[in-house]
């Protein structure tokens, strides 16, 4: 009897463990939630939840990629997602009306009504996506008495602003010159390349320091900074050339002291803000093998034109940096897709150029991913040079329109959900066929980020500690899942 009753009693125990663990499972399960952005349909970061298999057997869909997300394996730490404030984003921006001004602000900066950005670039004087050519002080001023930045308060230092207050009240803010004043460089033109003449190098270290104070004083507080942008490259617009051995000895000789000397140690500095390859990698072994100048820099920036001339991308080089200096970081510092056609406002190539280089850059250490122009015009302006090209929303200023491209939505699908200080989780992937990459937020929250490229819809399991899901991902597809 009393065998009988301990049968009994075994059974009921794990009946009610059975049922216990279901309501779990339940629950866990009510907690996945999935957005959806896809071509050829109304889904636009869209909650679709009506993707994930049911528990019925008869629904079940049958998985053919696996995702394992190890929660228990973590790597770099997440910095943000944003955009560069330029000129022309500021000076198309102005030329809206209220209304259209407060929806582009939320679009962006809002992380409930719009995609969250929390990181954001800023040019030091012009660049090519200025109306024109100008700097801060009058030429030959070699002492910097007359410097002033009167010409940022009209267009410029007002979006910054309304970007921080949108944002929450805090943006990470990195700044980059394009050239120094012509009257410093051996060309005496602040266009086509040219190099620093060495006799201005300490000034030229000042003038970083006084754009940082008087935007401080402006309240918008600078983060960091890059040495030169793009240093290996000669434009008809901005452009400065310098070797690595040449940014190694500015940093070493002058910026860092300089900012030391200026009570600015805090800030970031950042190195090469350039393409992937080869040049990412030498430049990272020659500063950062080098004590006396590696504690100046933060980290290393770059693009991703190096597919300029027909070549992959080549993330592989991310990923020797992250693994030869793990305590240095990466930061994507700008991308965008070249040559402005309105006819392509909405081709789809284009938003997955940058799923694909945002999942690839993040699993290989990327920390960061800023974006270039957040907001152009109707022509891909203005740029006083007519290189013109795409941002993820134009302006139609005749008609006071706003056009949200792919793009947008795209980039949205981190931005929005992988927040500042999460920590990537690594992941394995079964198939080839799907991209992604997983984020743990500073709330326990996970997040993935799935991407399917081809033509047809694609059912995959999602795996992790916890449990199992499947989910259907449709064609030229991104997905967020959040749990």
């Amino acid at each position: 009897m009393k065998i009988t009753s301990q049968i009994f009693l075994s059974a009921f125990v794990l009946m009610q463990l059975s049922c216990f663990t279901s309501k779990i499972t339940a629950q866990k399960n009510n907690k996945i939630k999935v957005y959806t952005t896809a071509e050829n349909t109304n889904l636009k970061l869209s909650l679709s939840n009506d993707l994930i298999s049911k528990n019925n057997t008869q629904q079940q869909k049958t998985s053919t990629v696996s995702i394992l997300v190890n929660t228990d394996k973590t790597d770099q730490i997440f910095l943000g997602i944003g955009g560069a404030i330029t000129d022309a984003s500021a000076e198309v921006f102005a030329k809206l009306s209220p209304k259209k001004q407060q929806e582009f602000l939320n679009a962006y900066y809002d992380k409930n009504k719009g995609i969250g950005y929390t990181l954001a670039r800023t040019n030091i004087h012009s660049c090519d996506f200025s109306s024109d050519s100008y700097t801060y002080v009058s030429e030959g001023d070699k002492d910097l008495k007359t410097f002033n930045i009167d010409h940022d308060r009209k267009y410029r230092i007002p979006l910054i602003k309304k970007a921080i207050e949108t944002a929450g009240g805090k943006l990470t803010l990195f700044v980059s010159p394009w050239s120094p004043p012509a009257f410093m460089k051996d060309n005496n033109d602040i266009l086509h390349g040219g190099v620093l003449l060495p006799e201005f190098a300490p000034a030229w270290a000042l003038y970083y320091t006084k754009f940082i104070k008087e935007y401080e004083k402006e309240g918008i507080p600078i983060w960091g900074m890059t040495v030169q942008n793009e240093p290996m490259a000669k434009q008809r617009w901005e452009s400065c050339i310098y070797t690595p051995e040449a940014e190694r000895d500015f940093l070493k000789n002058h910026l860092g002291p300089t900012l030391e000397k200026e009570g600015l140690a805090s800030k970031n500095v950042i190195i090469w803000d350039h393409n992937r390859g080869d040049m990412l990698t030498k430049r990272a072994n020659l500063v950062f093998s080098d004590p006396e100048v590696s504690k100046y820099a933060w980290g290393i920036g770059f693009h991703w034109y190096e597919t300029w001339n027909g070549g992959p991308p080549q993330f592989e080089s991310v990923a020797k940096v992250h693994e030869a200096f793990p305590n240095k970081n990466l930061l994507f510092t700008e991308g965008c897709i070249e040559k402005f056609d309105a006819s392509k406002y909405q081709f789809w190539g284009n938003a997955e150029r940058y799923g694909i280089n945002m999942i690839h850059d993040f699993n290989n250490g990327t920390v960061g991913w800023t974006d270039w122009n957040i907001l152009l015009d109707q022509n891909g302006g203005p740029n006083h040079v007519g290189n013109f090209c795409f941002a993820p929303i134009h302006a139609d200023t005749t008609k006071d329109e706003l056009i949200y491209t792919p793009m947008y939505y795209y980039i949205g699908h981190f931005s929005k959900f992988i927040r500042p200080n999460a920590k990537r989780v690594l992941e394995t992937i079964s198939d080839k066929s799907l991209l992604s990459t997983s984020f743990k937020n500073s709330d326990g929250q996970l997040i993935t980020i799935v991407m399917n490229q081809s033509g047809k819809e694609i059912v995959y399991s999602l795996e992790n500690q916890t449990g199992k899901t499947t989910i259907t991902i449709p064609a030229h597809a991104i997905q967020t899942i959040v749990y």
